[in-house]
Parts: structure tokens; C-alpha cells; sequence
């Protein structure tokens, strides 16, 4: 994570079904949220000392990313690439500790712009094209600043498995203006749809 998280290079990442693709800006969250991690177990630990440097580390990679992927309104899909746009789903972690790593209300800034970018079906992975994964989508609707907005991004993907003909059990992998599915299937990942609700837990 410290020494290729900042800037990863041509890689997978978890949406591997998209190909390689360097500089990714959501991988890079990744990484420094694994370093924020580490803090946060140094810390439960009782080694504050290491806590207190990794947090470090992690504050000042965040404030680095978002002068490396800014676009103005929203944060781009790769460092590297103009005029594109993605779930930066890796930051509800940020939200979910109550961190504050990124500075400049970058989760707030990239909620207001997915809302501008919502097909009948849910909100795309990113720019490259329309397809999701829904329960990305839920990781985002996560990070709203409330209820409403929230399902803003639910009602979407419940249009979806209500009225898909795709007849297979939920697919977390889905076209977002036809509702048609691509190619996953009842699989575990879908226990990531439950993002909110842990949330709440940890918040009570």
C-alpha cells in the first residue's frame, strides 16, 4: 500500500471485468484506507505511536489524491484521464470509521454528481460504460448525507430486480438502462448490500 497504493500502476482491480486500466483513482482509495486500517488495529492495540504515523501517512495520501484525480465537480476515473467519472465506492470506509481523510467534502461533491449521471436502473459503474454492480451502488448510496438521498440511489436498483426479464437469481452485474443482467448470479457479493445497515450498527 505505501509504496504503489498512491498511484497504482496498470492493474486489476476488483471490477476486473473492465480490464486493466493504470492510475485508478478508486484503487488508490483502496490502498489508503487499507493504510488508515492498519492505524486504526495499531490503535486497538494500545501502540499509538504506530497508530499515530500510519494516520499520518494516510491523511497526507488522501490529501494527495484529491489534487491528483480533481476534475473540477467530481473526481476522475484514473489520475491520468480527463473527463471521466467513477464510484469512488472504496471511500465509504472514510465514512464509515468518521475518519475525515479527504479533505475539500470530496464524498459530498461526488454524490451530487452521480445523482446527475442515474439511468433507469441504477447509477453506472463509471464513464467507460453502463453497466454496474449493484452492490457498489449500495457501498455509494452509503455515503449520502441522508435518508432521502439515499434512496435516490435504491429506488433505482429496486426498479431494477422488480422488473428485470432477466430470470436468474439477483445479479449483482447489471445494465442500467435496460435492466437486463450481464453476467453474475446469485452470488456472495451481495451481502454487500447490507452496507448500510452495518453502518448504522457501528454509528449506535
Amino acid at each position: 500500500c505505501l509504496r504503489y497504493g498512491q498511484d497504482p500502476e496498470n492493474q486489476l482491480c476488483t471490477d476486473d471485468f473492465a480490464g486493466h486500466w493504470a492510475h485508478n483513482a478508486n484503487l488508490s482509495i483502496k490502498a489508503i484506507m487499507g493504510v488508515a486500517g492498519y492505524s486504526e488495529m495499531a490503535r486497538l492495540l494500545g501502540l499509538n505511536d504506530v497508530a499515530d504515523q500510519y494516520a499520518g501517512i494516510a491523511k497526507n495520501m488522501a490529501v494527495k489524491w484529491e489534487a491528483m484525480a480533481n476534475e473540477g465537480d467530481h473526481y476522475r476515473l484514473a489520475f491520468d484521464r480527463e473527463n471521466t467519472w467513477s464510484q469512488k465506492y472504496n471511500m465509504v470506509w472514510d465514512k464509515m470509521w468518521n475518519l475525515n481523510l479527504f479533505p475539500n467534502n470530496v464524498i459530498d461533491k461526488e454524490i451530487k454528481y452521480y445523482l446527475t449521471k442515474q439511468n433507469p436502473y441504477g447509477l453506472p459503474l463509471d464513464s467507460r460504460k453502463e453497466y454496474t454492480k449493484s452492490d457498489w451502488v449500495i457501498w455509494t448510496a452509503a455515503m449520502a448525507p441522508d435518508r432521502s438521498t439515499f434512496e435516490k440511489f435504491i429506488d433505482p436498483l429496486y426498479k431494477y430486480i422488480n422488473e428485470t426479464e432477466s430470470r436468474v437469481p439477483i445479479s449483482d452485474w447489471h445494465h442500467t438502462d435496460s435492466g437486463e443482467w450481464v453476467g453474475f448470479k446469485a452470488r456472495s457479493v451481495i451481502g454487500g448490500y447490507w452496507m448500510q445497515v452495518l453502518m448504522d450498527k457501528i454509528s449506535k
